[in-house]
């Protein structure tokens, strides 16, 4: 059941990386693994973009209720952040006594990471003396990008601060800041850096982490995504490239590009934007599914990735892969721990209605192992409720 103190959500552009995993891929593989290819040169195309599935006015239909259930519930103070993300509406471009070029407080030190869309560049604020990572983005060509027939990529954009000016939780990557200033072509969101990234390697096969690893990711990927789920956000595009690790080992959830939001439990897509080797079976036949569903499964293949340095369903071709992921059944090493086992096979059901919710999952042996339960997160919309219960006279939890 959603928080019924606060809310609910979008679409952005990918870089293309290099397979993760430790295996080898060719082209067409490696296409299915990435939403978009990379801009190397950082500059910008006219391109149409348009990575949809199902009906256009479904997509579209979808990404204004999203908008509307967010600004209607920004309105009526229904954010579940206590402080909220600054927002700024003028851009100061400057040097430092060094030569190196500024935005605001912000100096640049180097890109690291972009895509179609925009660029994501590492600054650190003379303010603070802290890193952050801004990514940075043309109006003008978000306009001319369509994602939809009556939808650009600017409303991908503006929906992905909405969602971000409202989550606040340990294990989702934190927007800092929204710059837009309406005299300027330019608009920036300044994140967290996370100074960690996503690494591969530990003591099982070549490309896996480990089960050890695997469970304190997986019980942080939980923790996080239950949270949105609980407020009723279905992240949509859940794999490694969008789980980064903090030197500390903290996972952090970001990229909420394609990420929806619903007014109550009622996730019933469409669309299925995400990327293909972490699509739900239900995904690939082009009827409605929900979204909670798929992000369980994905968060299956994000798993199985992890503890085997492969993909569990993976084609030559799209159709190829979406075969498999629909008809194909899983393979696992014969010595594979039982437990584990049990729990991808729960994850990766096919059927969405027997599959496993998170809420099995974060109840699993395998994943409780020596560290016990998943801690639940009190999110500061749910302290206001429940201080607003007990103000009332009436029952609150324990």
């Amino acid at each position: 059941m959603g928080c019924c103190s606060c809310f609910g959500f979008i679409r952005k552009s990918k870089c293309r990386r290099m397979p993760i995993l430790g295996f080898k891929l060719n082209l067409s593989q490696e296409l299915l693994l990435e939403e978009e290819i990379e801009d190397d040169d950082g500059s910008y195309n006219d391109e149409t973009t348009n990575s949809t599935s199902g009906d256009d006015s479904d997509v579209q239909n979808c990404g204004k209720r999203s908008e509307e259930i967010l600004r209607l519930r920004s309105q009526h103070g229904m954010i579940c952040r206590q402080f909220p993300v600054k927002e700024t509406h003028k851009v100061v471009r400057s040097e430092d006594e060094n030569g190196n070029k500024m935005v605001n407080e912000y100096v640049r030190e180097c890109k690291i990471g972009a895509g179609s869309y925009g660029k994501v560049v590492l600054y650190r604020s003379c303010l603070d003396g802290k890193h952050y990572a801004i990514k940075a983005f043309h109006k003008s060509h978000l306009l001319k990008l369509h994602v939809a027939p009556s939808e650009t990529a600017m409303s991908d954009v503006l929906r992905e601060v909405l969602i971000m000016k409202m989550v606040d939780h340990p294990n989702i990557v934190n927007l800092i800041e929204a710059i837009d200033d309406p005299e300027s072509d330019d608009f920036y969101m300044v994140l967290e850096y996370v100074e960690g990234k996503w690494v591969c390697a530990g003591s099982g096969p070549p490309g896996s982490l480990g089960e050890e690893t695997a469970r304190k990711y997986l019980r942080d990927i939980v923790s996080g995504l239950q949270y949105l789920h609980a407020h009723n956000i279905v992240h949509g595009d859940i794999k490694p490239d969008n789980l980064l690790v903090m030197q500390s080992g903290t996972l952090k959830i970001g990229d909420f590009s394609v990420s929806q939001v619903f007014e109550d439990d009622n996730d019933d897509l469409r669309r299925s934007p995400g990327t293909p080797v972490f699509t739900a079976p239900e995904c690939c036949l082009g009827l409605t599914y929900h979204g909670k569903a798929a992000d369980t499964w994905a968060v299956g293949v994000t798993l199985y990735c992890m503890v085997q340095g492969q993909y569990p369903f993976l084609g030559d071709t799209l159709q190829d892969t979406y075969d498999k992921i629909v008809n194909s059944s899983l393979i696992f090493p014969g010595d594979m721990n039982p437990q584990l086992k049990n729990l991808l096979e729960g994850l990766l059901c096919k059927d969405p209605t027997q599959r496993m919710t998170l809420d099995d999952v974060s109840e699993h042996t395998w994943v409780i192992g020596d560290d016990g339960p998943i801690p639940q997160y009190l999110c500061w919309c749910k302290r206001k409720s429940l201080k607003k219960e007990e103000s009332d006279g009436t029952n609150i939890f324990t």
